[in-house]
């Protein structure tokens, strides 16, 4: 039986800072918006965003410009960002950062009473807006409050399952299901936003909760006829935790460095001196993350296999009032950072890859009525993600996307009946099969597969090797033994598994098929970066069914952008010594 269709102007899939910045531009506007999300409002992944958003404020450095923002973005993703992209981020953060405060975000404050500003990696200026290490958290919260004050509806536990598009190919709505009363769901819309977050859950240590950011967004717009680009990108953060167990792999943030944290290994060494002299613990994500690999490997670990993050030489009061977060977590494991050190390892934390957006100015993928913001959107980062532009990037084309449909929403197409169908008949089938294997335990490997094949050092043996794992999975996940409700745990990570495979096949590929060394993409057998491949990856599905790639050129920065980044600013770390 097909349920009757839940109807709105624009259908937003995921409730994080991006899919509510939509949404409120939308309700603004009049339009009628629905936000969809797979857990309770106010839960998103947005909240564990720690350390800050970005924004050319010049609070402590009057000297910051939008350009100079820019010209950073584009040096820490190695120039195969998106330029324009780049360029609407810089541009429009001040304005997305007062609009939060004003909506009660609370941004932490400077004696004259200006939003205060820290260091993060690779930035030229201080340049992070913050409350404490919260920062995520208060944004959610100021975005969930504003949300609420113009009554946009929201359905959370509900997980969307595929993008319902038209014969002439365009998205019309989306087919799911309730988790908490495993009833099918149908919606109609005249236009879909994916804004459901990245990927890095794919790897067996990662920063994400396990069941977010298992590659849905890009799944979905890939089913659905979309490209993706800049897969083999994803950003291992220097500092995951190490224990206890189930907190393995989540984030100490990075305003651990940005207010003097020292990274030392077993030896007693700060290391960062030999790898990265002038910028030392502030230096790109990437170069940190792979200066923490090398020491573990050489064996000059802690006793947990990884090496030591100290802020204790601060204040301790000063440490508490700026790390609150971080002080509460590690004392509640007999940890205190205002006396001794963390112990941190990388873990996976940021897919810059995902979904190709053509044009930022409206956000609209290759589908035509399927948009995309936030982490769903390769583009912005390029191969390297700059500290506290995640945050920035969501509120910024949240805003973008919002305002573009408002003004241009697409005429109303009917739903194909037979579409429908045939996708709710393959949820059927999904959660009636009895085979071999669960999803639970190809998950569990194909996360240990990503970990060794496409982690922080990669290379043609063992990226073949880690191909040839993935479709010894996918014959395992034809023999699925799920026999399960739909409110099940089994039958969600059913559904996420497929999501995962797609995901994890476009990783292996593209990160094969780039012979060089490029941000948070390293190979050990090409470790030089080669000019010829300042180009992006894309990946597409054939005709066949198959995975397809293809090369476009980079895209070129305007006039003011290049200018600043002739200017070649440098961080002014001594402020930290």
């Amino acid at each position: 039986m097909r349920p009757a269709p839940i109807r709105s102007d624009v259908l937003v899939i995921g409730a994080g800072a991006a899919g509510l910045r939509v949404a409120i531009e939308l309700a603004e506007a009049g339009r009628d918006v629905l936000v969809l999300g797979k857990r309770k409002h106010g839960d998103a992944h947005t909240v564990w965003a720690a350390g800050g958003i970005n924004a050319a404020l010049g609070s402590l450095d009057p000297d910051d410009r939008w350009d100079i923002h820019a010209a950073d973005t584009l040096n820490e993703g190695h120039h195969v960002n998106d330029a324009r992209a780049v360029e609407l981020l810089a541009r429009h953060a001040p304005e997305r950062v007062r609009e939060l405060d004003r909506w009660g975000a609370d941004f932490s404050r400077t004696d004259d009473g200006q939003i205060n500003q820290r260091y993060f990696g690779a930035q030229s200026f201080r340049r992070t807006c913050f409350k404490g290490d919260v920062t995520g958290r208060a944004i959610l919260e100021a975005l969930v409050a504003q949300a609420k004050r113009l009554g946009i509806p929201y359905r959370q536990n509900t997980f969307v399952t595929e993008i319902l598009t038209t014969d002439e190919g365009r998205a019309v709505g989306a087919v799911g299901y309730d988790m908490d009363t495993g009833d099918p769901l149908v919606f109609h819309a005249r236009a879909v936003v994916l804004a459901a977050g990245g990927h890095t859950s794919v790897y067996v240590r990662s920063s994400s909760r396990p069941d977010e950011n298992t590659g849905d967004a890009q799944a979905l717009a890939y089913a659905a006829g979309a490209a993706l680009r800049d897969m083999e990108f994803v950003q291992f953060h220097p500092t995951g935790k190490l224990w206890p167990e189930d907190e393995r792999g989540h984030l100490v943030t990075e305003a651990v460095q940005g207010e003097g944290g020292r990274l030392i290994n077993a030896e007693g060494e700060r290391f960062m001196s030999r790898y990265s002299p002038k910028q030392m613990e502030l230096d790109a994500r990437d170069v940190v993350a792979r200066a923490n690999y090398a020491e573990i490997q050489a064996g000059r670990d802690t006793p947990n296999g990884g090496v030591w993050l100290d802020i204790s030489h601060r204040d301790p009061d000063y440490v508490r009032e700026r790390l609150p977060r971080m002080v509460a977590e590690f004392a509640a494991v007999g940890v205190d950072i205002t006396r001794e050190p963390m112990e941190v390892a990388p873990t996976a934390h940021y897919a810059m890859g995902g979904v190709e957006v053509p044009d930022f100015e409206t956000c609209e993928t290759a589908v035509p009525g399927l948009f995309a913001a936030g982490e769903s959107v390769a583009g912005v980062h390029g191969a390297n993600r700059l500290g506290g532009n995640s945050l920035a990037e969501t509120v910024v084309f949240g805003q973008i996307v919002g305002a573009h449909l408002a003004a241009a929403l697409p005429e109303a197409d009917d739903l194909p009946a037979e579409r429908v169908d045939a996708a709710l008949s393959r949820l059927r089938a999904l959660s009636a099969r009895s085979g071999t294997h669960t999803p639970e335990q190809i998950i569990d490997r194909l996360r240990v597969v990503m970990w060794d094949h496409a982690g922080i050092i990669r290379d043609e043996d063992g990226l073949i090797e880690g191909l040839a794992k993935l479709q010894a999975l996918r014959r395992d996940a034809e023999d699925l033994d799920v026999r399960a409700e739909w409110t099940s745990e089994r039958f969600e990570r059913a559904v996420t598994l497929g999501f995962m495979l797609t995901t994890c096949e476009a990783i292996l590929r593209s990160a094969l098929e780039r012979t060089e060394s490029r941000g948070a993409h390293y190979r050990s057998d090409f470790p030089d970066e080669v000019e010829g491949w300042r180009r992006n990856l894309r990946v597409r599905k054939g005709a066949d069914g198959r995975m397809v790639l293809d090369t476009v050129p980079a895209s070129e920065p305007t006039p003011n952008v290049r200018q600043a980044l002739a200017e070649d600013h440098e961080l002014d770390y001594h402020h930290l010594e």
